[in-house]
């Protein structure tokens, strides 16, 4: 069975993003359409979906994070650098709103729950979403064929291979003979 770890990351959130946007608790709000993500940003994001693949996201953060996680430490991690032009860039944290709320509807749907680890406190991974993340990952595994006309490629090289070292030895034989 296949874990969160085995899986591309991208075709995951991918997933799990379907999923999510199936799930009643968690929905956008009515300004996410115009809302920029971080004030690095320059404009709103492309996707009309966005919402479910950030929720996606920071469910797959929060599954591979050693212990609980918090707000500021998903801030940083979804933050990027601002171009200012010629002035050097810099970097800029994320929306915390935006997280923030994400993590409150994750936690209506009970895929995460807060947690404490000595003076840490934060959001950690419920049993709940974390059979989610890994039914995903086992479906997505599952799903990949293996490329069948890759298999014939490499069959066909290897006798290919095989050909040529038999004739290599034949014409080593043939000139032996000749010399002697």
């Amino acid at each position: 069975m296949a874990t969160v770890y085995d899986i591309n990351g991208n075709t995951l959130v991918e997933e799990a993003a379907k999923e999510l946007s199936k799930i009643d608790h968690l929905k956008p709000p009515e300004w996410a359409a115009f809302v920029r993500t971080a004030p690095s940003k320059e404009r709103v994001p492309a996707r009309q979906d966005w919402w479910y693949f950030r929720a996606a996201s920071i469910l797959r953060a929060i599954y591979k994070s050693k212990g609980p996680i918090g707000v500021q430490k998903l801030r940083i991690r979804y933050g990027s650098k601002k171009n200012r032009g010629h002035a050097p860039e810099k970097f800029y944290k994320a929306s915390g709103k935006i997280i923030r709320l994400i993590l409150q509807q994750l936690e209506k749907a009970e895929l995460v729950k807060k947690g404490e680890k000595g003076v840490h406190k934060g959001r950690i991974i419920s049993p709940k979403g974390s059979s989610m993340l890994d039914k995903i990952a086992s479906r997505i595994a599952d799903k990949k064929p293996e490329n069948p006309k890759k298999k014939e490629k490499l069959e066909k090289e290897k006798a290919e291979k095989k050909q040529e070292k038999k004739e290599v030895k034949k014409e080593a034989k043939k000139t032996e003979t000749a010399e002697k």
